[in-house]
């Protein structure tokens, strides 16, 4: 299977300017084409990537373009932006078509040199080499090729309840709670943006501010990143099959009064990670169907019935069965992969579980 992987550099004062100037052709290259893409549009022809591709050198610059507009014209994304300075800076590089050998803590990037890593790299080949700034560190990525890692499973399926009080609640009882990350370092977010718009526009002094924001918006994405990687590995490695829902975290963001925190949580990221850790792991993933009412169903007779959501506890009105709110939506979730495979689609009835 394809895998990649992210890695901070070890960089001196050369070679951190080395990256900003091939950060900065890329961003060049990639505004030319833009502008060169909008006036031909505009003489009435039909511009794509190639046709830059043979009027410059950079190709993935143009490549990166391409896929801007791809996104674009499928309505993913809106229309394509010219690049700033000290924004997402990145650039890619390769080896003229020949392997580029990586392994331990340092690589050899082509047209730039030996560079080290914070951490060992596996011993592999690759085609293409990213690197890209956040902050002030730089970081490569690149894919690979890796068997399977076969793991030992303790449990056959896992239902999974996404939520804010409690992150992610398991059918098997293990329940992991939200740090809420972001919460818990607003305060010296605020102060640190506070102190940004109190800096004089072009200072140095507030080049420096902004690089002290900008560095504390990472670690607080890293501590997100990890506890979510904590918890996709403890699945995928423990569960044959997982049961998560498709949420709509879109519209759950309408709702101004909980964005921040279902901000906080990370549900695409969560199930970005499960998604790939999943064909890691060699499990199964079932995404239950938007409208499946895991939350308004009894887990032991099938009875459904409305659940507001500051309600916590299900109280069941047709058995009287009581048990945890998520409690009840994980089991629900796990039963859903016994209907799929049996009729072979969630539209089935449900079963009471025994």
């Amino acid at each position: 299977m394809l895998l990649s992987i992210k890695t901070k550099l070890k960089l001196n004062k050369s070679q951190t300017t080395v990256m900003s100037k091939h950060a900065g052709i890329a961003r060049f290259t990639y505004n030319w084409g833009l502008a060169t893409w909008c006036y031909l549009y505009q003489d009435g022809l039909k511009p794509n990537k190639y046709l830059l591709i043979c009027q410059k050198i950079t190709q993935y610059a143009f490549d990166n373009l391409g896929d801007s507009f791809s996104l674009f014209f499928s309505k993913k994304a809106g229309y394509p932006k010219f690049k700033k300075k000290s924004h997402h800076d990145s650039f890619t590089i390769d080896a003229g078509g020949k392997p580029i050998p990586v392994g331990g803590t340092s690589i050899k990037l082509p047209t730039i040199g030996w560079v080290k890593t914070y951490e060992g790299l596996p011993h592999t080949t690759c085609k293409s080499i990213t690197i890209s700034r956040t902050a002030d560190s730089w970081f490569i990525a690149f894919a690979y090729e890796q068997e399977h890692e076969s793991t030992v499973k303790q449990h056959d399926v896992v239902g999974v309840d996404l939520g804010v009080k409690e992150l992610a609640t398991l059918s098997t009882g293990v329940v992991f709670p939200n740090p809420r990350h972001y919460k818990t370092h607003l305060s010296k977010l605020r102060r640190l943006s506070k102190e940004l718009s109190r800096k004089l526009k072009g200072s140095s002094n507030r080049l420096k501010a902004k690089q002290r924001l900008a560095k504390h918006h990472e670690a607080v994405a890293n501590l997100r990143k990890n506890t979510l990687h904590q918890i996709t590995t403890y699945l995928g490695k423990n569960h044959a099959t997982i049961v998560v829902e498709n949420l709509n975290v879109s519209g759950m963001l309408a709702n101004h009064k909980l964005a921040q925190v279902i901000a906080d949580c990370g549900f695409y990221e969560f199930k970005r990670q499960l998604e790939y850790k999943a064909k890691k792991f060699g499990c199964e993933i079932i995404i239950a169907d938007r409208w499946f009412p895991s939350s308004k169903t009894c887990s032991n007779c099938g009875h459904i019935q409305d659940m507001p959501l500051k309600e916590r506890t299900y109280d069941c009105e047709s058995c009287g069965h009581s048990m945890d709110r998520d409690l009840n939506a994980a089991i629900n979730l796990s039963r859903l992969a016994f209907i799929v495979k049996a009729y072979g689609g969630i539209t089935a009835p449900m079963l009471p579980m025994k």
